[in-house]
């Protein structure tokens, strides 16, 4: 299985952007499928985004236009773009991994979306 941490969340106004970052460890990391998930206070975690092994995103309606999913294979690291942030995109994002019906996930990352 693949270690995963992440970094970049932090505290944005209302249409700002924020880059997330995902660091893993491990082997064949471009074999794995990726995502993105977010999980407010008092909510169940949910998708926002995902990439295949090869090359083909999804998204969540709620971020899509808004939000890039990429990774960079040669450096094990998956992103997340978020631009035109709202504040009911507070909350606290993982990232994951998937590999032959197994899930690895990071510890998570605060986003915080407010005035």
């Amino acid at each position: 299985q693949v270690q995963l941490v992440e970094s970049g969340g932090g505290l944005v106004q209302p249409g700002g952007s924020l880059r997330l970052s995902c660091a893993a460890s491990g082997s064949n990391f471009s074999m794995y499928a990726l995502g993105w998930h977010r999980q407010a206070p008092g909510k169940q975690r949910e998708f926002v985004a995902n990439i295949l092994s090869g090359g083909n995103t999804n998204y969540a309606d709620s971020v899509k236009d808004r939000f890039t999913i990429s990774r960079d294979n040669a450096k094990n690291m998956l992103y997340l773009q978020m631009n035109s942030l709202k504040p009911e995109d507070t909350a606290v994002y993982y990232c994951k991994a998937v590999k032959s019906g197994l899930n690895s996930w990071g510890q998570g990352t605060q986003v915080t979306v407010s005035s």
